[in-house]
């Protein structure tokens, strides 16, 4: 084998190996696996497949660009504290109630990717839609749903109702989003200090009374029990009287002294029919 041919031969030796190598990159290439609690948004020369990749093993065109997005349960929190909340310092909203009070609220929402639409959110809001979506979102609904309750009812019995106000506000602002909200928690209320006190006495005062109303009530109840054994006695004594005639009452005074003749202390009473003269008592000495 001469030089040329040796050398022809080595050529298609590298060609083979860089062909070899470049079908290796695209396979690679073709190849994706998406998470769990993700999936895939397809990107080619600038267009977004509409289509979402699920999670698990994909063999796609080696040119898209494929972005993961999560489509599990988020949170975003606005507090009062600095470290606890999505954005950081105090980042608890103010809201006007029915009667022009401010108020505080520090609440968490949960929310979530809707899986079928995440391409969509990508194309029209991007991978940041908490702060361009679920914030002002959430906010909005905030403000809506405490205008329509006073300061006072929120504080005591209208919290959950207000609670559920704001999800079914926010559903409804997310709803062609592409977004899903699953749960708001309202973790803190705060109101002015001095509708707090005044609300504070106000509850005080309507807990005395209702402890009275129970006194009372229970005052009226033993009046009415003891009018009844009045009644029972009165009756009952009616009964017996109407009862004792003079054979009944002669029957039960020989009956009676039967049973004292026959008792076991041999005991003798005498007593008068006419219960005018002295009964006669005869007991025997003890042996």
């Amino acid at each position: 084998m001469d030089q040329y041919e040796m050398q022809a031969k080595f050529g298609k030796g590298i060609v083979f190996f860089v062909i070899l190598f470049i079908a290796f990159v695209i396979l690679v290439k073709s190849i994706i696996v998406v998470q769990p609690g993700t999936v895939g948004v397809r990107v080619l020369f600038g267009k977004v497949n509409p289509k979402t990749l699920k999670s698990g093993l994909h063999l796609i065109n080696p040119l898209v660009n494929v972005v993961k997005m999560s489509v599990r349960t988020e949170e975003y929190t606005m507090s009062i504290a600095s470290a606890e909340g999505y954005k950081s310092g105090d980042d608890a909203i103010d809201a006007l109630t029915s009667e022009g009070m401010k108020i505080r609220l520090d609440l968490t929402a949960w929310y979530r990717l809707d899986e079928a639409k995440a391409a969509q959110v990508y194309e029209t809001i991007g991978i940041n839609y908490e702060s361009k979506i679920v914030r002002p979102v959430l906010r909005t609904a905030i403000r809506d749903a405490v205008v329509k309750y006073t300061a006072a009812s929120i504080y005591t019995e209208k919290r959950a109702q207000l609670v559920s106000d704001i999800e079914r506000i926010m559903s409804e602002l997310l709803k062609d989003r592409g977004i899903i909200s699953e749960k708001i928690l309202l973790r803190n209320l705060i109101l002015p200090k001095r509708l707090m006190e005044a609300i504070d006495i106000k509850l005080s005062a309507e807990q005395a009374a209702q402890q009275m109303e129970f006194v009372v009530m229970k005052e009226r109840k033993e009046k009415e029990r003891k009018i009844v054994e009045a009644e029972g006695i009165k009756r009952a004594n009616e009964i017996i009287s109407s009862g004792l005639t003079d054979r009944y009452i002669k029957w039960y005074r020989i009956d009676m002294m039967k049973q004292l003749v026959d008792s076991p202390n041999n005991t003798i009473i005498f007593i008068p029919e006419d219960m005018r003269s002295t009964p006669i008592i005869n007991i025997p000495a003890q042996k």
